[in-house]
């Protein structure tokens, strides 16, 4: 008789048990971060309890608004972050230590590298990729057709590129061969030109970061490239003073050959239908592809107490479903073992994107905004200077100097 009361009262216990209450997450996005994560925010929380707030900050202010919210005990329980400057964050100890859990999941080598690579800092792991982007090289089917190319066969070399080139602006008028935003835009330079000295097999920077290699025989010949469709008038003059503004200036119709981002195969898709493309990866100076890794990486603030359902949410995101959702708004899988099936039925300009992952290359610093996102940094600086000046030697020279300064006043402090 005892045993059935005690059972009895258990089971009524049970059922009066409170239920575990819903997390209400907080998320910080980047202006303009697309359709594409806040569709799988929507699925996410659509069919499940927890729900993640999602707040956009402009992009230029979301880093310094992100560190003074840390600062105040304010800071939201995760962050998309522009993965450049997740190394910083994590020197600073500002992140949670994501290593354990993040090496347990089962598909975390089929992430993308690089991401994972700006993610670690001192050998543990604070970011994981959100959102995946590459560079790539598109064309002009139409310009190619008119100056009597064929519209089908990507470019290899930067030599076909040129000539290409040549035969698209002999078509006269306002329509060029070849463009990039070269007006101090310095982002917009590491993301499309620094692959054809990656390709080539030289960098920037030295692996640790700690020295500047801008002067090297890979740089000088990408560098000559430029320079010399610049000087036969095979890029607009507009392009010098460009910030990125007109980075997309193939959608006008007037350009025949530019590099752009993987998440410009869809917009060119869906607002400028009448342009007709192809996109192939980029060449290195001497042939070899390359591409510049980019997008946002997945950071959770230290301390949260939402730590585990902070952590549900990003693995929906790395399901197969969620991967779906954010590939059909123009994003790239994150994950490398599952990504055939992601961009099944999708436009097939988008498995060039993906082949860029494997090749791609970011950067990796400390001071990445000091040294090349500055308009007034000494990347932006030199590639102005060194494509569309007269002193090539001076530019290198200025610049190799800045950025040696920069690094090493970072080590003193």
């Amino acid at each position: 008789m005892m045993k059935r009361f005690l059972a009895a009262t258990g089971l009524i216990s049970l059922c009066l048990a409170p239920a575990a209450s819903a997390e209400n997450i907080s998320m910080w996005v980047r202006s303009g971060i697309g359709d594409s994560f806040k569709k799988v925010v929507e699925a996410y929380n659509a069919g499940h309890d927890d729900k993640v707030a999602l707040t956009e900050v402009p992009f230029g202010e979301l880093v310094q608004k992100y560190a003074t919210a840390i600062a105040g005990s304010q800071a939201p329980d995760a962050l998309s972050m522009d993965l450049i400057y997740t190394p910083a964050f994590a020197a600073a100890g500002q992140l949670a230590d994501l290593t354990d859990w993040a090496k347990s999941l089962p598909y975390f080598n089929s992430l993308s590298p690089s991401h994972v690579k700006l993610g670690t800092y001192d050998g543990h792991i604070y970011g994981l990729p959100l959102s995946v982007e590459t560079s790539v090289f598109a064309w002009n089917k139409d310009l190619y057709k008119k100056a009597g190319l064929d519209p089908e066969k990507a470019p290899a070399t930067w030599e076909e590129i040129e000539q290409n080139a040549e035969k698209i602006r002999a078509l006269g008028g306002d329509t060029y061969g070849f463009y990039f935003s070269g007006g101090g835009c310095g982002g917009c330079m590491i993301f499309t030109f620094t692959p054809l000295v990656w390709g080539a097999g030289a960098d920037i920077l030295s692996a640790d970061g700690k020295t500047a290699t801008l002067d090297t025989p890979q740089m000088r010949k990408a560098v000559g490239i430029y320079r010399d469709m610049v000087k036969k008038d095979l890029v607009p003059a507009g392009a010098a003073s460009d910030t990125g503004a007109n980075f997309l200036s193939i959608s006008n119709g007037k350009i025949g050959q530019q590099s752009i981002g993987a998440f410009s195969i869809g917009t060119l898709i869906t607002q400028y239908p009448d342009i007709h493309f192809g996109v192939t990866l980029i060449p290195g100076a001497d042939g070899k592809p390359s591409s510049f890794a980019g997008g946002d990486n997945f950071v959770i603030s230290k301390g949260t107490k939402k730590l585990d359902a902070v952590k549900k949410f990003l693995e929906y995101t790395y399901s197969l479903e969620g991967q779906k959702i954010m590939a059909k708004y123009g994003s790239l899988p994150t994950r490398g073992d599952i990504a055939q099936q992601v961009l099944e039925g999708l436009d097939p300009r988008m498995q060039v994107g993906l082949k860029a992952i494997s090749i791609a290359k970011t950067p990796y610093t400390l001071q990445f905004n000091d040294l090349i996102n500055s308009a007034n940094g000494p990347w932006a600086g030199f590639t102005n200077a060194a494509i569309f000046g007269s002193d090539v030697d001076g530019a290198f020279a200025n610049a190799q100097s800045e950025m040696q300064s920069i690094i090493d006043t970072a080590q003193q402090q």
